[in-house]
């Protein structure tokens, strides 16, 4: 089959090897992609946050199946073209993907479907924050309702900086902190049925030991040795099946991933968060181990058969990912400087360009993730620290920190 895949990032190159290497995907075409993906199949530009320019994209590629990797397309509509002119898509709907685009809807969507989660406030106005902040007190969870890329939720001790955070949002989530360890859950769904892979823990925080300000993710790893042996499952019993069966119940089946952001707390699991995509940096961990063809399973979300398609297939061993970062993420970053140590395998394009003279060069604050493999995650981790100790990129840093002592 012919596969249109939609992104340009870290989630996409994964993506874009994993499906390289299903044999039933015979073209593979990358929209923009980056100089990694360049190397498994054909990158032509496009507006990723057009409807209808994917949409036509789709149409002039002769694609079988689109995949759309990132969150801003789907919040703006861009499955819905797709779809719209006959072609299966694996990517939920722009109204379905507002568990995403806002979290006072999935709010709405887990208190309607018993869903675990923190308790919260949707806070529009300076006051209401004030009030939600000491209702709740520290430490201070305060997220933007909206898509920040990661970067738009705060944790900390610092009351004036919550409410600082607050009030620089239109509308913001102020919620209860939730104790425990954080576990990544991606579950695949065709609106009626679903799969669960396997669950990974990704590296928040800018800083070893989890300090400094929120990012995208600074590493990922899985599987998880020390996670309950039925944790997978009370994820999909609690969690997964009542949210997909909630969104369907309102006319709007979730086809797609359904990211769960979870808490192992005191009180037991509970929801950080969703997303309606595939989660960077742990997918980047998790298609490492993974040996169900990945188009495949795909085509069949996307088609209405997943429930045709049977058990998840994995490689023994563990899988670590270490991302490299540019000078001043998660702020104000450095970009244009040369970039060396890419082209390893194992390695994948986050934020990278070629320049006039064809150099390699960073132009993201996440530029590149390293990802190793091995019998244990000890063993994982040292080859992915080996090919992040051999990119060159001044400025460039990565926490060393990432699935240590496990």
């Amino acid at each position: 089959m012919r596969v249109l895949l939609i992104g340009s990032g870290g989630r996409e190159h994964a993506l874009a090897a994993a499906l390289a290497s299903d044999e039933s995907v015979t073209k593979l075409i990358c929209a923009p992609g980056n100089p990694g993906m360049a190397a498994l199949g054909e990158c032509v530009p496009v507006n990723q946050t057009d409807p209808a320019a994917v949409a036509s994209l789709a149409v002039t590629s002769a694609a079988d199946l689109v995949i759309v990797g990132p969150e801003a397309p789907l919040v703006a509509g861009v499955a819905d073209a797709v779809r719209a002119k006959g072609i299966p898509v694996y990517g939920p709907s722009g109204e379905a993907a507002r568990i995403e685009g806002s979290k006072a809807f999935a709010k709405e969507i887990m208190a309607a479907a018993g869903v675990p989660t923190a308790a919260a406030r949707v806070c529009r106005t300076r006051e209401e924050a004030e009030a939600a902040l000491d209702e709740f007190g520290a430490p201070y969870v305060v997220k933007d309702d909206g898509l920040a890329a990661g970067k738009g939720v705060i944790v900390t001790e610092d009351r004036e900086q919550a409410l600082a955070h607050a009030v620089d949002c239109e509308r913001v989530v102020i919620e209860e902190y939730l104790d425990g360890p954080e576990v990544s859950v991606f579950v695949v769904s065709d609106g009626k049925t679903a799969k669960a892979m396997l669950p990974a823990q990704d590296f928040k925080r800018i800083g070893e030991d989890g300090t400094g300000p929120n990012t995208g993710g600074m590493g990922a790893y899985c599987p998880l040795p020390w996670a309950p042996d039925d944790l997978v499952a009370e994820v999909m019993e609690r969690v997964a099946q009542p949210t997909l069966a909630e969104l369907a119940g309102r006319g709007i089946p979730f086809v797609g991933t359904l990211y769960c952001g979870l808490a192992l707390t005191a009180k037991g699991l509970k929801v950080v968060e969703f997303n309606a995509r595939f989660g960077d940096p742990e997918i980047q961990a998790v298609l490492a181990l993974m040996e169900t063809p990945l188009g495949e399973l795909l085509l069949a979300a996307a088609t209405g058969r997943l429930a045709d398609v049977g058990s998840l297939w994995w490689r023994e061993g563990a899988a670590v990912c270490v991302v490299v970062a540019n000078e001043g993420y998660p702020g104000t970053t450095v970009t244009g400087r040369p970039l060396y140590g890419a082209d390893e395998d194992g390695v994948f394009h986050a934020g990278t360009a070629l320049d006039a003279s064809g150099q390699l060069i960073a132009t993201g604050g996440r530029v590149l993730g390293c990802v190793g493999t091995g019998k244990s995650v000890a063993q994982a981790r040292q080859e992915a620290y080996a090919l992040a100790e051999g990119v060159k990129l001044e400025g460039g840093y990565f926490r060393r920190d990432i699935a240590a002592n496990i």
